[in-house]
């Protein structure tokens, strides 16, 4: 499969979340925004990369906030899928949101067009509005609660994603009952990351390798608590290291051990390999210009993919590697030539409590 994701409206956002990894990225590039994202822009990224593409291909949305490009873009793209998809291969569409401007016109949008959804909330009402707010600093927790029940009514297919903030990670099992009040059965989590280039751990909102692992303990246990009696919720992580452990591939990056190939397109056209990476340094090429090929040669010139190899001997030394993998390559800090997780503490401390009871999982028979 060949995955694209794209920034419509670049790093544009009707929220200003203090958390907010790619409004970092943004400030230390030599361009902040580059806009809203033209359809030719658009016609050129689907073109090149549908003619390309062998059995699926999977087009995702993301920002900043991805639907402030207008509903009318996205339907543009849908007709521009159908009219380059020369081999009938499988397409699909995601986006990720805050959820904050949408309404029914969508909903009726994302069921028709089979669009799986995104929505980023952090857990209960006090917690979410403490870092979660719009630009002039007001609340947005019961404005995306209603977003959630629109789309409960609407039937849109949605999983709700959890930057793990400090907050979050110390009342986790708060928040997880709050989920499963809500019905939120999909469910992603996702460790807050510090700004780009400072230090670990400074910031009111930040982790530490003991609170995140902390986080993941408190977590599984009340995930495995459900899972004894049938009814755990989907979370993708806890999914992932059962797949592993059961002898099969990841779907995560992160627990790949190797970055993956991705092709991440800002609204000019420009290609980087990662999301957490879209800075002037990492861009590849860009589709109004440059052939795919051209772009995925140009890779190997940045050694982006040869650098998430580059494991510390610790780490590969580690009892639980063949699990953890080393984790994400944004939380790896340089020791000597070589790069160890930030937050390695706590996923040791996550497998030491865990692990047994994770192996007794099997696949697909439990599944």
């Amino acid at each position: 499969m060949l995955n694209v994701m794209m920034k419509p409206s670049s790093s544009a956002c009707n929220m200003r979340c203090d958390y907010c990894f790619y409004f970092d990225e943004a400030e230390k590039r030599t361009q902040q925004s580059f806009g809203m994202m033209s359809e030719q822009t658009l016609k050129n990224i689907i073109r090149r990369t549908m003619l390309k593409a062998n059995y699926s291909v999977s087009y995702a949305y993301q920002g900043g906030e991805p639907t402030l490009r207008g509903l009318d873009f996205f339907r543009k793209a849908l007709e521009y899928q159908k009219q380059y998809n020369k081999k009938g291969i499988q397409v699909h569409n995601a986006l990720q949101t805050n959820g904050f401007n949408l309404n029914e016109e969508w909903c009726k949008f994302f069921v028709e067009n089979d669009f799986l959804i995104g929505v980023s909330i952090d857990g209960t009402q006090q917690i979410h509005d403490t870092y979660r707010h719009d630009p002039s600093g007001q609340n947005t927790y019961e404005r995306i609660l209603q977003t959630t029940k629109m789309f409960d009514q609407y039937n849109v297919q949605y999983n709700i994603l959890t930057v793990v903030n400090k907050l979050v990670a110390k009342n986790i099992k708060e928040i997880y009952k709050a989920y499963e009040k809500n019905g939120w059965h999909y469910q992603q989590y996702i460790a807050c990351l510090d700004p780009l280039e400072e230090e670990r751990s400074q910031n009111e909102y930040s982790l530490t390798p003991q609170e995140f692992g902390q986080f993941m303990i408190d977590l599984f246990d009340l995930w495995y608590a459900d899972f004894l009696q049938g009814k755990q919720p989907y979370i993708r992580q806890f999914e992932n290291y059962v797949a592993i452990l059961n002898g099969y591939p990841a779907e995560s990056c992160d627990m790949r051990g190797t970055c993956g190939i991705q092709t991440v397109v800002e609204a000019d056209g420009s290609v980087y390999p990662c999301d957490f990476y879209m800075l002037d340094e990492y861009r590849i090429g860009n589709f109004n210009t440059d052939q795919l090929e051209t772009i995925n040669a140009n890779r190997s010139k940045i050694e982006f993919l040869e650098k998430s190899i580059k494991l510390s001997d610790k780490c590969k030394a580690c009892q639980y590697l063949s699990i953890c993998r080393g984790g994400c390559m944004r939380n790896r800090d340089m020791v000597g030539e070589s790069y160890h997780n930030y937050l390695c503490e706590g996923y040791e401390m996550f497998f030491d409590a865990v692990l047994p009871r994770m192996r007794d999982i099997k696949v697909p028979n439990q599944f």
